[in-house]
């Protein structure tokens, strides 16, 4: 294969990618479906429904293009290949300009029946055909859509590819390809599960992010699930109108010292360990007085003479729980992204140590 070959499949391949599931660069470039053709689709605050309608179908014509685009962009960077004459194109090349021209064609007259009966067919507006009443269509239920979306007091969170919306009467969920909609009167939301990371897409903080599922007693409508960060989880929850269920096996840390607490835990478990001698007794965590002390602040972060930390001589007097609060509580609220590098004084004796220094006792 020569090398103008191999650079522009692999130059597509990453543009392709990139184009689909669009990451922040994309965005900021302007380069996608939504910037490219917002002439046409108009503005999303001023009609939710009506764009949609038009972004999901363009979204799936343009990504149904992209197979089509390599085979016309491989005629230039292949042209020993003659791509550009169908007759005289390897049988494998016809092959694959065959599905080219099919995707987009199948995309087109999906898209074409979706509009027809101005976009009744539409998976969008099927699903709000739904709750309409007897005497009006869907189009009524979506102005009254497109009037909830408009106001300030909505819940909205997500990344562009799967943003979640909460109004006063419905739970929506954006994808690239669809859209879906229940109403909170007749929706039941389950906690089904949960996902720490250490490190945020966004920062080097914590983050948890939930999996909530929304299931609609109303027939016919889908179920879907919908995931959020846990620290949002109360603001979510003061927009809908129904209890949110959780699963028993699911803690919701719901702000960020939760979070720290989980972390700095997760940390130490990897740190050194100390084991306590034999003549000596843990007592009770003075700190809750709740639980035996069960960390000693050893400096194992760097050498005894080199860096910031300082040696600390006391004697376990601290649980796990209470020497996390202690750490936190001694940050700047302003910059958490500095936590998990600060060096913070013992709460005892005021030698300065960092995570690395917590050692759980054995």
């Amino acid at each position: 294969m020569d090398s103008p070959e191999v650079t522009f499949t692999l130059a597509y391949l990453v543009f392709a990618v990139c184009f689909v599931f669009t990451p922040t660069e994309f965005h900021s470039a302007g380069l996608t479906v939504q910037n490219l053709l917002s002439g046409w689709l108009g503005s999303e605050d001023a009609a939710f429904v009506p764009y949609h309608l038009r972004r999901t179908s363009a979204t799936l014509l343009c990504h149904s293009l992209l197979p089509l685009g390599y085979y016309v962009g491989m005629c230039f960077a292949a042209s020993e290949k003659q791509l550009y004459s169908l007759s005289q194109a390897p049988e494998a090349w016809q092959l694959f300009l065959l599905l080219a021209v099919t995707l987009p064609t199948i995309a087109s007259t999906l898209i074409y029946y979706w509009s027809c009966d101005q976009w009744a067919h539409h998976p969008l507006a099927r699903t709000l055909a739904l709750y309409a009443l007897p005497q009006s269509g869907w189009r009524a239920v979506a102005s009254s859509v497109n009037t909830e979306f408009r106001r300030i007091d909505k819940f909205a969170t997500g990344a562009p590819g799967a943003r979640v919306i909460v109004t006063d009467t419905w739970v929506m969920k954006v994808t690239t390809y669809r859209v879906h909609a229940a109403r909170q009167q007749d929706v039941h939301l389950t906690v089904t599960g949960s996902r720490q990371h250490a490190l945020s897409a966004d920062s080097s903080l914590p983050v948890q992010l939930l999996t909530i599922h929304v299931a609609s007693a109303s027939p016919g409508v889908r179920a879907f699930d919908i995931r959020l960060n846990s620290t949002e989880y109360g603001e979510l929850c003061e927009k809908l109108r129904a209890p949110i269920r959780s699963a028993a096996n699911v803690v919701i840390h719901q702000s960020l010292g939760d979070l720290f607490l989980e972390t700095f835990a997760s940390l130490v478990e990897v740190n050194p360990t100390y084991s306590v001698p034999s003549s000596q007794e843990l007592e009770a965590c003075i700190g809750c007085m709740q639980t035996r002390a069960s960390v000693k602040l050893v400096k194992t972060c760097q050498e005894a003479a080199e860096g910031e930390c300082q040696q600390c001589y006391c004697r376990p007097m601290w649980c796990l729980t209470c020497m996390g609060k202690w750490f936190a509580s001694r940050q700047d609220p302003q910059r958490p992204d500095t936590w998990l590098a600060s060096r913070v004084p013992c709460p005892t004796c005021r030698a300065r140590f960092c995570i690395l220094d917590v050692c759980a006792v054995r």
